[in-house]
C-alpha cells in the first residue's frame, strides 16, 4: 500500500498485489489495482483502476470512477463514472453520472439532489447529523 501526497491531499494505492478483505474507510483518496471484497466507506474520491476486482456491498465515496469490476452498490453524491470496458453489477446513487462506450451495467441508477432542504442554522447538531443519514439512506 502506497501514499502520495497529492494537492494536501493524501493519495493511497491498494497494489495489484493486493487482497483486502473487510471494512474499508479512508478520508482522502484511495486507488484500487488489486482484489477488494466487503465494503468501502469514504468522504474522499475512490477509483477503481483496469484490473481491479472489487466486491462490495456497498461502496460509500464522494466520488467513483470505475475502469475495472465492480459488483455491489455504489453510492457517491458527487459523481460516478463508468469508463469504457468497466464491468458494474448493482444499483447506482449519484449526483451525476457518465457511462462511456463498451460499459457493462446491470442495475438501476437513481439520481440524488446533493442539496439539503435543511436550513443548517435552524437546526441542532442531532437533527443535522439525522438530516445527513435521510440523503444517505435515500
Amino acid at each position: 500500500m502506497a501514499k502520495q501526497q497529492h494537492n494536501s491531499k493524501t493519495l493511497t494505492v491498494l497494489g495489484p498485489e493486493t487482497h483486502f478483505s473487510g471494512v474499508l474507510q479512508f478520508k482522502d483518496s484511495l486507488i484500487i489495482t488489486g482484489t477488494f471484497e466487503g465494503s468501502i466507506e469514504s468522504s474522499g474520491d475512490l477509483e477503481i483502476e483496469k484490473n481491479a476486482t472489487c466486491s462490495v456491498d456497498t461502496i460509500y465515496a464522494q466520488s467513483i470512477v470505475v475502469l475495472g469490476q465492480v459488483t455491489g452498490n455504489l453510492y457517491a453524491p458527487e459523481k460516478i463514472e463508468m469508463k469504457q470496458g468497466c464491468k458494474v453489477i448493482g444499483n447506482v446513487n449519484t449526483g451525476k453520472i457518465r457511462i462511456e462506450d463498451k460499459v457493462e451495467f446491470q442495475g438501476r441508477v437513481t439520481m440524488i439532489d446533493k442539496q439539503s432542504d435543511a436550513n443548517l442554522f435552524a437546526l441542532s447538531p442531532a437533527q443535522y447529523k439525522e438530516s445527513l443519514t435521510l440523503i444517505q439512506n435515500t
